[in-house]
Formats: C-alpha cells, sequence, structure tokens
C-alpha cells in the first residue's frame, strides 16, 4: 500500500484549557494538521521539531506566558516566520498592542466564535502560501537574470575581443599586445588592492586600448626602422580616434575615457591632452604603465625589444613624476618579488574578476 503524503497545512494549538483545545480542534480538524501543546515550553519544543504553518497561543498559561513563547519563537531563526495569533481573553489595548509588539500577526479575544477562527487562520495561511508563491517567483526570476546577464557578458567578451583582434590582425608585430597589456594592468590593479569592479574596468579597457590605431595606415606601424616625427605624430592621435569609436557605447564602466587617457603622464608630458595628476584617472594611470612595460619588453619594426630590465627601470626612473608611484611600485614588485613574466599573464588576469 502507498502512504500518501498529508499535504494540509499543520496548526499549532497552544492552550493549557482542555476545553478550548476541544473547541478549537473541532473547528479546525477537517482542514488542517494539528498539534496540540498545554504550555509554553511544549509549543516551543512543537514549533522547532514539527515547523507548524500557523500557532493559535494562549496568553495566561502557567510557567512561560504567551508572550514569552512569541518572542522565543521569533528570536529563533528556525521558527520566526511562523505566524502567530492570540487567542485570549485579555481585552485591554495595551495587551492587545503587546502582542503585537512581540511578533502576533492578529489577536482573537476569548469568548471566540469558531467561525472567526477558522476564516482568521483561513486567511494567515493563504497569506503564508502567497509569499512562499512570491518567493518562489523571485528565486526563478533571480535565476533568468543571472542566466541572462551571463549571456550578456559573454556576448560582451567576445565582442570586445573581436574588437581587439580587428587591430591586431592589421599589424603581426604587436599580436596579443592588447591581451597582455589587459593582463599586466590587471595584475598590477590587485596588487594594489583594488575592487573587482575596477580590475573589470582595467580588463576590457585594457583589451580595447589601441583600438584607434584601426585608422594608422598600415604601412606606417609596419615600417622599419626609426619613424619619422610625422609619422610619430600621426601615430599619437590613436587615443583619440579609439575614444570617438568608444564614446557612444554604453559600458557600464569608463572605457571610452579610459582608452583616452592611457598615454597620460602625471607631469603632463603626455598626449593627446597634456593631462596631469588627479586628471588622470587611476585606470587611465595603471593601464599606461602595464602599456610601456609590454611595449619596451617586444620587438617593434622600428627597434628591437629593450628587454623586461629595461622596461622596468624606465618606470622607476620616472616614478612619481610621469607615473604613478603606487602603480609604479606594485609592477615592479610583481616582477622582482612575485617573479612574475609577460607569458604567464592572461591566466591570472581571467581569474576572479568578479570578486
Amino acid at each position: 500500500m502507498i502512504a500518501v503524503e498529508n499535504t494540509k497545512p499543520r496548526v499549532l494549538i497552544v492552550d493549557d484549557n482542555p476545553t478550548n483545545i476541544d473547541v478549537l480542534v473541532d473547528t479546525l480538524r477537517l482542514d488542517y494538521q494539528l498539534g496540540v501543546a498545554k504550555s509554553g515550553a511544549g509549543a516551543i519544543a512543537f514549533a522547532m521539531a514539527h515547523q507548524p504553518d500557523l500557532i493559535l497561543l494562549d496568553i495566561m498559561m502557567p510557567g512561560m506566558n504567551g508572550y514569552d513563547v512569541c518572542t522565543r519563537l521569533k528570536s529563533a531563526a528556525k521558527t520566526r516566520e511562523i505566524p502567530v495569533i492570540f487567542i485570549t481573553a485579555m481585552k485591554e489595548p495595551e495587551q492587545i498592542a503587546r502582542g503585537f509588539k512581540v511578533g502576533a500577526v492578529d489577536y482573537i479575544t476569548k469568548p471566540f466564535h469558531a467561525t472567526e477562527v477558522l476564516a482568521r487562520t483561513r486567511t494567515h495561511l493563504s497569506i503564508v502560501h502567497m509569499r512562499a508563491a512570491l518567493n518562489a517567483q523571485n528565486l526563478l526570476l533571480e535565476e533568468r537574470v543571472r542566466e541572462k546577464t551571463a549571456a550578456l557578458e559573454d556576448m560582451l567578451n567576445a565582442t570586445i575581443r573581436t574588437m581587439a583582434m580587428a587591430v591586431e590582425i592589421r599589424d603581426p608585430y604587436t599580436a596579443g599586445h592588447q591581451v597582455r597589456v589587459a593582463a599586466l594592468a590587471c595584475s598590477i590593479a590587485k596588487k594594489m588592492g583594488l575592487s573587482g569592479h575596477v580590475i573589470d574596468t582595467i580588463h576590457y579597457a585594457g583589451l580595447l586600448h589601441d583600438l584607434g590605431k584601426i585608422r594608422i595606415p598600415a604601412a606606417i606601424i609596419n615600417r622599419p626602422g626609426k619613424l619619422l616625427p610625422v609619422e610619430r605624430e600621426i601615430i599619437n592621435i590613436h587615443p583619440q580616434v579609439g575614444y570617438d569609436l568608444l564614446k557612444n557605447i554604453p559600458f557600464p564602466w569608463p572605457i571610452a575615457e579610459i582608452v583616452y587617457q592611457h598615454h597620460e603622464k602625471l607631469d603632463g608630458s603626455g598626449y593627446p591632452r597634456g593631462l596631469s595628476g588627479d586628471e588622470i584617472l587611476i585606470e587611465a594611470k595603471i593601464l599606461g604603465v602595464a602599456d610601456l612595460v609590454e611595449a619596451e619588453s617586444s620587438h617593434r619594426p622600428y627597434r628591437p625589444t629593450m628587454g623586461i630590465d629595461a622596461a622596468l627601470e624606465e618606470i622607476y626612473k620616472h616614478r612619481a613624476t610621469r607615473y604613478d608611484a603606487a602603480v609604479v611600485d606594485a609592477c615592479l614588485s610583481l616582477f622582482r618579488e612575485d617573479m612574475l613574466s609577460l607569458d604567464n599573464l592572461v591566466p591570472e588576469c581571467d581569474t576572479n574578476l568578479n570578486e
């Protein structure tokens, strides 16, 4: 024989008067599972063990009174959400107010009518049911939002990486440059203890920081030998071009402005706007150092690689003048103390960005 689970709501009746208990049991037994306790301690023990959906609670009982029982129930995580209805002969306004103050949802005075008890029990259990349904719906909606957000983040990542590839495909000598700069910049930001939101910002700005080079003629980008002054001027417009391409995209981060600023210097000697000091975003300061270190350590058509030691010496030489001191210190610590190398940056950068 298969047992059928009883799905009726469970109501706990708490009263030290057998006559009151009998009347309440007769009133509710057809519609609900019932539990009975004749003392405050018994009520708490039953509630902890069986988690009733509703409690009908007398106030005047020997030992622990109803106010104390309700206070104990509402202070315990396991029972605080169970609605309590006081059924009592105490009718003074201050007594009723005290009942609501300790956490009761309703107050029925004796002598009570069975129909009133049944109606109020049904009403409060309906509220419990609706609240549970609403919580379940909220959880479902939150899960759907998480799924949609994850899908949008995947789409954003793919779009940004495609935009970065569009630049690098024109210049085989800088393939991977933007990814490595983004990775190094993320590592510096983590070393500085910056928030996950800032690191996210730096990650995406790093992937796009050279987007403006898409308008630079390939003949200039790939030409061997030292660049002419006019060619250098053309290359130096790429932060402005990158800003113009990105400024109307509604990123949740100031990506366009960081791209615009990544070649600015603390002393105002950078380009394209000659910003200085606090006019430069911290994300741009970090990106600028990461960009220099990666670029100086890599081969370019117009010069051989300078090497990582020369790159680190360059940022140290201009610490607190051209480059932010805290950013430089973090970068130096990564390479000289943590033994970081440009070859192991990408996995570290892409890990735990949302912590």
